[in-house]
Formats: C-alpha cells, sequence, structure tokens
C-alpha cells in the first residue's frame, strides 16, 4: 500500500496513481487501485476473472475476530444510475445469468435501439398465441374522441394467404400492378373487383395476369372525338401470395400447436432456421381464377 503523507484522504494501491495530473483534482476520499479487487469470497479467488470480482459468500474469518461474518443475497446494489461501455474485448458488454425465477426483471419500461432477439417462451408465447388466435386485432386511442374512447378494428380472415391492390382507374384502361406481384403473387389466383364513378360504365375485365389487368374498351367507354379513354372507376385487386406455402385450412389437432408445417411454430424450429418455402408443404394456391 502506497500512502503519501500529505495526502491521507487519497488511497493508491500500487505505485501508478492514474488519478493525478498537476494540479491534483481528484476528490476526496479516491482510491487507486491499480490490481483486481476482490469483495467477499468470488468464485475466481485465488485467481481474479474480471477487475472487480465479487461473491456474497464471506471471507475466511479470523477465529479472534469479534464481528459477525458478511451475509447477504446481493452481489452489487447501486444507489444511483450505471453506465456500461464495452471495449470488444469480450462478445457481451453484459452478460446475465442465474437468478431464482428471472434472468433479469425490469420494473418500468425498457428501450432497445438496436435489434432484441429473443425466444417465443413465457409471456411473450402467450402474446404471439393470441396474434395467432381469431380473430386479430389492433386497438387504440380513438382517433376523434380521444381519451376515454378506444377504437378496435380486427384482421379480414380467409381460407389462403392473400395481398390486395387498390385505387382509382381514370382515362385508362390499363390496371398496372405493382411490379413485385409477379414474384409474390399467383397468377391464377387474381380477382378483380371494379366500381364506376359518376355514371353507368360498361367495366369489363378482358386479360388480367400478375403484372397488369385490362379492361375491354368499347365505344360507351371511349370518346368518340378525342378517342381517349373515359374509364373513371375504383378496383380492388386480391391475389394469393406465392413465396411462401399456401395455407393449411383444415387439419387434426387440438390446439393451434397441432398445425402440420413445423416452420410456422417457434417451439419446434427456431426463427432463423424456419423455412415459410418448405417443398414439405408447397402446393397449389387455395384459390384458383383461370
Amino acid at each position: 500500500m502506497h500512502i503519501v503523507k500529505t495526502q491521507t484522504d487519497k488511497l493508491i494501491v500500487g505505485t501508478n496513481d492514474t488519478s493525478y495530473t498537476a494540479p491534483d483534482t481528484s476528490p476526496t476520499g479516491t482510491a487507486v487501485l491499480n490490481g483486481p479487487v476482490y469483495v467477499g469470497k468470488p468464485s475466481a479467488a485465488p485467481g481474479y476473472d474480471a477487475v472487480l470480482n465479487v461473491g456474497t459468500q464471506p471471507a475466511d474469518q479470523n477465529p479472534l475476530n469479534q464481528q459477525p461474518p458478511m451475509s447477504t443475497p446481493l452481489g452489487i446494489k447501486l444507489d444511483g444510475s450505471m453506465e456500461i461501455v464495452g471495449d470488444g474485448r469480450v462478445p457481451n458488454a453484459l452478460k446475465i445469468s442465474g437468478g431464482q425465477t428471472n434472468k433479469l426483471f425490469v420494473d418500468g419500461d425498457a428501450f432497445f435501439s438496436g435489434a432484441v432477439d429473443c425466444g417465443n417462451k413465457g409471456k411473450l408465447a402467450s402474446r404471439f398465441a393470441a396474434a395467432d388466435a381469431s380473430p386479430k386485432p389492433f386497438d387504440l386511442v380513438h382517433p376523434t374522441k380521444g381519451e376515454g374512447h378506444r377504437l378496435r378494428y380486427a384482421c379480414i380472415e380467409g381460407p389462403e394467404v392473400a395481398v390486395y391492390y387498390r385505387g382509382r382507374l381514370k382515362e385508362s384502361n390499363v390496371i398496372n400492378l405493382p411490379d413485385y406481384w409477379k414474384d409474390l403473387v399467383h397468377e391464377d389466383s387474381i380477382t378483380v373487383q371494379l366500381q364506376p364513378i359518376g355514371r353507368q360504365q360498361n367495366l369489363v375485365v378482358e386479360e388480367f395476369d400478375n403484372e397488369y389487368i385490362i379492361i375491354s374498351e368499347d365505344l360507351t367507354n371511349t370518346d368518340l372525338i378525342t378517342d381517349i379513354s373515359t374509364i373513371d372507376c375504383f378496383y380492388h385487386v386480391y391475389g394469393e401470395r406465392k413465396d411462401i406455402n399456401p395455407l393449411i385450412v383444415e387439419y387434426k389437432g387440438d390446439s393451434w400447436e397441432d398445425y402440420p408445417d413445423p416452420n410456422y411454430d417457434p417451439n419446434k424450429i427456431d426463427s432463423d432456421k424456419k423455412n415459410t418455402k418448405d417443398p414439405r408443404f408447397d402446393g397449389p394456391p387455395n384459390t384458383f381464377t383461370k
């Protein structure tokens, strides 16, 4: 131990005072420890796993010691805030294990600025199961009535995994579908609904695929002077996805966990290993329109 006579309010263990630059501004009670620190009887002793090694087991007491041994279930209790800045020397800036019930308990909200990779277990699993249940709702503060009122919607459900594209068609007879539809949607599953705007129109689907919809142009839908289409209508286009396996609508079982395709059960296949285009469960779409 090195104690400077003129600085008995500072403790320096070792010969290097890393707190000192002239003039010395380190506060009263500063401790500078140049080696590992042991508190209690840590599991690493007589070696060391870290700069600070803390154990809840009391150190061996001198037989003449009249004081009671240390007894506490906590290794560290901090009254204040803490910041952990990893230096990249180990994989994790913070690693937590042990605990009788929970490895980590946060009393309040938690904010993560990056990705969170966690297993579908416990209460999280029940939330996922609720999302798989029928109906699938979303619930929010009422947008017009405000606090004290809620608005709840539910997803439309059907015997397929489908997508839609909607809008208004004006002065044209061609509905151009999004470019990605040719790789996303079964061409032979598409349906089209047309609703004329302003007047009666002869709207007939002449041709369709997963790139565009063509509406037949006749004299009633064309300006005879300018030869410009006079079509004005709303449209809804639906198609079943082909990038994933078709939905198995009916199957034997007592719960959703009995669904034949294990790729949709996180308890059977890890999320990073699931295959939504598993050839064992691939097949034709549930809806045919050609």
